[in-house]
């Protein structure tokens, strides 16, 4: 899933793109608002995490005006632990949830779990297309009763199909999901990873279930899962 992180505090910034990336998120960073507002017209994202505490518009400022413009993207907002009014204040203004600072990055992700799942459409804990069965906490797949070991990136991979079984999924919005948006190498990187996939999901299996679809993308098949 892909993440917009709005936080001016770099040293934090970079520490959250980089655990979440090894959660198997594709993270943007924004170090101002008005950066992290461009950010959130011009992409799609699955959910955001925001500062309060932001130079020039502030992330309560920010979060109202997403609303405002009719996007709403969960939002996570970070709050100050001696200012319990910015709190309610995110609530009131917009946001889905919010986390005190400083705080347990176990937590933030679980809290960002928990807002995909509720976010937008019904997204159930775990994710399921025919036998294959996804745990995105856990960080767990099966085909029927085994366990099927996955890297992060082909994890994240696996879960962006899941959560559109029966789609056909352009390469370029797979690259703005499963990547980021300073993703500059080889596009061709979607057909090495969907490769590296059905070599774990399906061929083992003698299932056909991720399918290339000439000229249009990929799609995990319904049936052939």
């Amino acid at each position: 899933m892909r993440l917009l992180v709005v936080e001016d505090d770099k040293r934090v910034a970079r520490a959250l793109k980089r655990g979440l990336e090894g959660e198997g998120f594709a993270v943007d960073v924004a170090f101002t608002g008005e950066d992290g507002h461009w950010l959130a017209a011009e992409n799609a994202y699955d959910a955001m995490v925001l500062d309060v505490m932001l130079p020039g518009l502030g992330g309560l400022e920010l979060c109202a005006a997403l609303r405002d413009a009719d996007n709403w993207t969960p939002i996570l907002m970070l709050t100050a632990k001696d200012a319990p009014d910015d709190e309610a204040l995110a609530l009131d203004g917009g946001a889905d949830d919010f986390l005190s600072k400083p705080f347990s990055y176990a937590v933030l992700v679980a809290r960002l779990r928990a807002l995909l799942r509720r976010g937008g459409a019904a997204r159930p804990a775990e994710l399921r297309v025919g036998d294959l069965r996804l745990d995105p906490a856990a960080h767990q797949v099966w085909r029927g009763e085994t366990e099927v070991p996955l890297t992060p990136r082909q994890f994240s991979l696996l879960e962006f199909f899941m959560r559109r079984p029966g789609e056909v999924l352009p390469k370029s919005e797979i690259l703005e999901h499963v990547w980021d948006f300073a993703f500059e190498g080889d596009p061709n990187i979607v057909e090495v990873y969907v490769r590296q996939l059905r070599q774990r999901i399906d061929l083992p299996f003698d299932r056909a279930a991720l399918q290339t679809v000439r000229l249009a993308g990929y799609r995990l098949d319904v049936d052939g899962g």
